[in-house]
C-alpha cells in the first residue's frame, strides 16, 4: 500500500467546538482578574502572632519545591478572607481546566514560563505594551485559532516592544525575574562588549528571557530605558508588532493575559526568518513550518485576506516570500485553499 508523503499531510486538526468554548472562558475568566495568584492556587492557614492576634496566610508552592506563606488579613477581617478564598477557588479550577486542556492536546509551557508571565501580567507589563513573540507565540496562536500540531518545545520566552512601554512607573526587567524567585542571570549579546539584552536560569535547559526590539540590523543591543535593560535588535520588527493582539498563554497551571504580534504578520516574519537563518538550517524549516501553519489556518478558519497584509510589508519581507514560496506552497499541499490564496497574493506582489 502506498503510504501519502508527510508533505501531504494536513498541517494542523482543529479542535471541535465545546472544547474552544472551555478555552475562551478561561480567557475571559483571567482577564476579569486584575492580578493572578502565583504558583499553586494554595490553602488559607490560620496563624498566631501573639499579642498582635490570629492571621489567615495563603500557604501555597511558588516553585515546584519551594513552599510560600503570605499574609491574607486579620483573623476577623471576614470580606478579605472571602474574597482571597474566592481567588483561590478560581484559581483551582482554572487550574484543573488548563490540565484537561493539555490532555486534550493545547499548547502548555511549563511552570518556569508560568511564574515569570504572571508576574510580568500583575505588573501591568502586557497592558502597557509588551508583546510576547517567537515560539511560544506560535503555540499561543494555536491555541486561539482552536487548532492542534506539532509544535517545538522552548526554553527561550522573547519579549518584544516596538515603543515606550505605558508604565506610571518604571519597571526593571531584572526586578521582575527576581521576583519570581527564580534565579537568573545576565547573559551577553550577540556582539563583544555590548549590553546584554537576555537573562537566563542556571544550567543547560534553564528558561532564557529574551527583550527584542526593531533596528535596521541584526544584534545590536538598544536601550530600554523604562525597564532599565537592552533589546537586541531585529530587523523588520516594527511591521510584526504592529497592531499586537489581545490573547492568553496556557502555562503550568495559569491562564495569562499576554499580547501578541497580528497572526497573519507573525506568518508572513516567519517566512523572513526562515531566510535569514542560513547557519541553522533546522530553525529556518522550524520557522517556515511555522509560518505555513498559521496561514492554512487563517485562510481556512478566518478567511484572512492575504494580499491585504502584504500591502505595507517592508520590501525585504517580499523578497522573501516571493523566494519561499515554492516550498510554501508545498507544505500547503494537502490545504489547496490556502495554496491559492498564497499564489494570489504573491502574483499581487508583482
Amino acid at each position: 500500500m502506498r503510504r501519502s508523503s508527510p508533505r501531504s499531510q494536513p498541517l494542523y486538526v482543529p479542535f471541535d467546538g465545546p472544547v474552544n468554548t472551555l478555552y475562551a472562558e478561561l480567557g475571559e475568566r483571567s482577564r476579569a482578574e486584575e492580578e493572578l495568584l502565583p504558583g499553586t492556587p494554595g490553602t488559607l492557614s490560620l496563624r498566631s502572632r501573639g499579642a498582635s492576634g490570629n492571621y489567615w496566610y495563603r500557604r501555597y508552592y511558588n516553585l515546584p519545591s519551594q513552599l510560600a506563606e503570605k499574609l491574607v488579613c486579620r483573623e476577623d477581617d471576614t470580606s478579605a478572607y472571602e474574597r482571597m478564598s474566592q481567588r483561590i477557588e478560581a484559581a483551582r479550577w482554572l487550574e484543573e481546566h488548563v490540565s484537561n486542556l493539555r490532555k486534550l492536546g493545547f499548547q502548555v509551557a511549563n511552570k518556569d514560563v508560568a511564574r515569570v508571565l504572571v508576574e510580568m501580567h500583575n505588573r501591568r507589563l502586557f497592558a502597557a505594551g509588551l508583546v510576547m513573540v517567537g515560539t511560544l507565540a506560535f503555540m499561543a496562536w494555536l491555541n486561539e485559532l482552536g487548532i492542534r500540531t506539532v509544535a517545538s518545545s522552548t526554553q527561550d520566552l522573547d519579549l518584544a516592544r516596538r515603543q515606550p512601554l505605558k508604565l506610571a512607573m518604571d519597571a526593571p526587567l531584572l526586578d521582575t525575574l527576581n521576583a519570581t524567585d527564580i534565579e537568573f542571570f545576565e547573559i551577553p549579546g550577540l556582539r563583544p562588549d555590548a549590553p546584554p539584552t537576555s537573562a537566563k536560569r542556571p544550567g543547560k535547559d534553564g528558561l532564557r528571557v529574551d527583550l527584542l526590539t526593531n533596528g535596521p540590523e541584526l544584534g545590536h543591543s538598544v536601550p530600554v530605558p523604562e525597564l532599565n535593560w537592552h533589546a537586541q535588535t531585529i530587523p523588520h520588527f516594527d511591521y510584526l508588532l504592529h497592531d499586537p493582539q489581545q490573547a492568553a498563554m496556557l502555562a503550568g497551571g495559569h491562564c495569562i493575559p499576554v499580547q501578541l504580534p497580528s497572526a497573519m504578520r507573525m506568518a508572513w516574519h516567519k517566512l523572513y526568518s526562515s531566510t535569514r537563518r542560513t547557519a541553522d538550517r533546522a530553525k529556518a524549516e522550524k520557522d517556515l513550518r511555522q509560518a505555513a501553519v498559521l496561514l492554512a489556518a487563517l485562510v481556512e478558519r478566518d478567511s484572512a485576506d492575504l494580499a491585504a497584509s502584504l500591502a505595507k510589508a517592508p520590501e525585504d519581507l517580499l523578497h522573501a516570500v516571493r523566494k519561499r514560496r515554492p516550498a510554501l506552497q508545498e507544505l500547503l499541499t494537502s490545504h489547496p485553499q490556502a495554496q491559492e490564496e498564497v499564489r494570489n497574493a504573491v502574483e499581487r506582489l508583482g
